[in-house]
């Protein structure tokens, strides 16, 4: 059996299509009953049981049967600021997975974030000590302080027999439509386009970097839960792994791709950022993934291009826009 917390979110929401895809339905899914807009990501997968998270360790110590734990779930505002809720829901209900897992030898596979790189001065190394770097919000520190536990339990040999941290770059794709504020810019743009506006990107306030030419290495879900599947049939792997695609690309790249899917000119205005972002904004985010190539990952990535147009013609455009 294998559990996915977070299952009625973006990526968890995906992973489930997935091994649905596979032929697998012996799959525990874990997550808030009351977040009724993200529910409808599973109203049409195939599942076993749906537990909620406060009542999760207590269904894993009455089922020993689970092999694998896939931890997608967690508060993922990178604007809020109460830091109790965000530390219990980010890095302590994680913490007694691990645990669990550990002492259970189930294997564990979670989300981490590349929020935890900070402004990118330390560079996006996954192969660095957790050390280097300085979140630059409450949540980038939740996961990071996640990472630097899981850090210090592999250094003294106290994990599950796998265990795999995901860094996750600038995901979009199908299933992020419940997520409001925190959907991706491509969402937002392809909104702004529909409603028969003007698309909306941050002016720049960095001198190196021209308005929309800010870049992100944004990865198409496809190829997160790519990652995960190739994670499931390799259990001698276990690590921290950035997850993007080693590429980064421009705003301005990322609305031209979208225009160009829908066939449409490209109308776009560069508008103020709001005070509260300014000294946390990213102006590069590019993932290094040497370590997980190294480690056995061979399959290609989508071009930016390519990941905007399967979004957009095959999801956004459609009827049921879910995967």
């Amino acid at each position: 059996m294998i559990v996915i917390t977070g299952a009625a979110g973006f990526i968890g929401s995906n992973i489930l299509s997935s091994l649905n895809e596979l032929g697998r339905e012996d799959i525990i899914l874990c997550d808030s009953k009351n977040k009724k807009s993200s529910l409808k990501n599973i109203q049409k997968r195939k599942f076993s049981e749906f537990i909620e998270p406060n009542k999760l360790i207590y269904y894993l110590n009455k089922n020993k049967n689970i092999q694998t734990i896939i931890h997608m779930g967690a508060n993922s505002s990178t604007i809020e600021k109460n830091y109790k809720l965000m530390y219990r829901q980010n890095t302590r209900f994680s913490k007694d997975l691990w645990k669990w897992s550990k002492e259970n030898n189930v294997r564990f596979i979670y989300a981490s974030s590349a929020a935890i790189y900070g402004d990118g001065s330390s560079g996006f190394s996954d192969s660095n000590s957790i050390n280097n770097y300085k979140p630059l919000n409450v949540y980038a520190w939740t996961k990071y302080f996640f990472d630097r536990y899981v850090t210090n339990q592999a250094y003294s040999n106290h994990t599950p027999p796998q265990w795999v941290g995901l860094r996750f770059f600038n995901v979009y794709g199908p299933n992020e439509y419940h997520k409001g504020t925190m959907q991706s810019v491509l969402k937002h743009a392809f909104n702004q386009h529909n409603s028969g506006r003007e698309i909306k990107l941050f002016k720049s306030y960095n001198k190196d970097y021209r308005d929309g030419h800010q870049m992100r290495d944004f990865i198409y879900i496809k190829d997160c839960v790519s990652i995960i599947l190739w994670l499931l049939k390799s259990p001698e792997v276990s690590g921290i792994f950035n997850c993007g695609t080693g590429k980064a690309r421009s705003f301005n790249d990322l609305i031209m791709a979208m225009y160009s899917a829908l066939n449409r000119k490209p109308i776009i205005k560069y508008i103020e950022m709001p005070e509260n972002l300014i000294n946390q904004y990213q102006y590069f985010t590019q993932a290094d993934m040497i370590k997980i190539k190294k480690s056995g990952y061979k399959n290609n990535f989508y071009s930016l291009e390519d990941g905007v147009s399967d979004y957009v013609n095959n999801y956004l455009l459609t009827d049921n826009p879910y995967r």
